[in-house]
């Protein structure tokens, strides 16, 4: 697969090659509604607490006698049906994590990018580090290339230039292809991916070897429809 290359003025610079494993794939949707609900949930902090009936103040002498005075039997004013008693089955601190086999992790990451460039939201762009690190050079540079209401910049490596350029611009975020996300990618209307930055994502979540074939067990099932479409 091959892809143009901008420049940071909306100009053709030239063209590159594209892995049809990270770019080209059929995206698998419920792989990446699970990864993208496993990092909100991973996001979740889990402090909230309330107290029980143990751990409310008060309530340590019984508020009268068991018997005798026509009411009924009560242990402690703290138990969960007095005013400012304990709570009932009330939340507590907890982990919220979960986890994802890092073979779908890498699945859901390269459906994202595929998703992305199959509807046309994926823009290389060569030059984009020499800009002035100045909200004004980015604001110019997102005008020149194509439209998109909200821009993911991913880069090669951490730039200065370019993160101080889009730190004061609203929808636009820079992030590191080692630190891309599966919810990033589609939170973010239009991807801006710097020419360095492919061969970092590629040699990062890109298929090699065997892996790129079809697995055995799917030549054999083949085979064996094939054979039952002749019978048939």
């Amino acid at each position: 697969m091959q892809t143009d290359v901008l420049n940071i003025h909306g100009e053709k610079a030239g063209t590159i090659d594209l892995d049809d494993t990270v770019w080209g794939i059929e995206p698998h949707v419920s792989v990446m509604h699970q990864a993208v609900v496993r990092q909100q949930a991973n996001a979740r902090l889990g402090t909230h607490d309330t107290k029980t009936r143990s751990e409310v103040r008060g309530g340590g002498r019984k508020p009268w006698r068991q018997k005798g005075t026509g009411r009924a039997r009560q242990g402690s004013i703290r138990a969960p049906q007095w005013k400012g008693g304990g709570v009932v089955f009330g939340p507590h601190p907890r982990k919220y994590t979960q986890r994802m086999p890092r073979q779908m992790r890498r699945l859901a990451i390269r459906s994202a990018l595929s998703a992305k460039m199959r509807d046309d939201r994926v823009t290389v762009v060569s030059g984009l580090a020499e800009i002035e690190p100045k909200t004004r050079a980015m604001k110019q540079v997102l005008t020149e290339l194509p439209e998109g209401r909200s821009v993911l910049v991913i880069m090669h490596e951490k730039i200065e230039s370019i993160e101080r350029a889009a730190s004061n611009l609203e929808n636009v975020k820079t992030v590191v292809a080692t630190m891309l996300s599966v919810r990033d990618l589609l939170k973010y209307d239009r991807v801006l991916v710097t020419e360095e930055a492919v061969g970092v994502i590629e040699g990062l979540w890109a298929l090699t070897g065997e892996k790129r074939q079809p697995s055995q067990w799917k030549l054999d099932r083949a085979a064996a429809r094939a054979a039952v479409e002749e019978v048939a």
